[in-house]
C-alpha cells in the first residue's frame, strides 16, 4: 500500500481513538509507520537523507519500544495486524515526509492528553518517552525534508 494511503488510514485511526488503549495503540502504529518508512527511504532513497533516514527508524522503533505492544495487551481492541507491513511504495517522498511529520505531531499531542490525564505513573512515563521520541522523528524528518530540497534544487546535500 502507498505510504500516503497509511498515513491517511492511519490518521483516521488515531482520530477515532477514544480510549486511553486506543490512543497508545495507534501512537504505537504511527511509530511503526515511522519507522518503515525509514526503512523504505535507507533502502532506497536519496544517498545524503539515509542517514536522517536511520534516525527516523531508530526513533520509531525507540518509541514503540516504550509504549505497550497493544496486540500483546489489548488483541479485543486491536487486530493486533501491524499497518505499516503493508507499507510497498512511496510515490510522493515530499508528501509523505510532510504528512508523516503532521502525524507525528498529531500524535504527541494525543499522548500529551493521555499523560496529562492519567494516574498510572509508568503509563505517564511512558508516554512522556513516546513524546520525546515522536519529536526526535519529526526531527528527522525535517532533516529528511532539507536533503530533498537542497537535492531538488541542484545543490550537495
Amino acid at each position: 500500500m502507498d505510504a500516503m494511503r497509511l498515513i491517511g488510514v492511519t490518521r483516521h485511526a488515531l482520530a477515532q481513538a477514544g480510549t486511553v488503549h486506543d490512543i497508545v495503540a495507534e501512537a504505537w502504529q504511527i511509530q511503526a509507520l515511522a519507522e518503515a518508512i525509514g526503512g523504505h527511504f535507507v533502502v532506497s532513497g536519496p544517498v545524503a537523507a539515509r542517514a536522517e533516514a536511520r534516525g527516523l527508524c531508530e526513533a520509531g522503533s525507540r518509541a514503540r519500544g516504550v509504549l505497550f505492544r497493544p496486540a500483546l495487551h489489548y488483541p479485543a481492541r486491536r487486530g493486533g495486524g501491524l499497518r505499516a507491513a503493508e507499507l510497498s511504495e512511496v510515490r510522493d517522498p515530499r508528501g509523505v515526509l510532510l504528512a508523516l511529520g503532521d502525524l507525528l505531531a498529531e500524535a504527541g499531542f494525543a499522548l500529551v492528553g493521555v499523560a496529562s490525564n492519567t494516574d498510572e505513573e509508568a503509563l505517564y512515563w511512558q508516554c512522556v518517552e513516546a513524546i520525546d521520541a515522536a519529536d526526535e522523528a519529526r526531527d528527522r524528518v525535517h532533516g529528511m525534508l532539507r536533503h530533498l530540497t537542497v537535492l531538488e534544487w541542484g545543490g550537495a546535500a
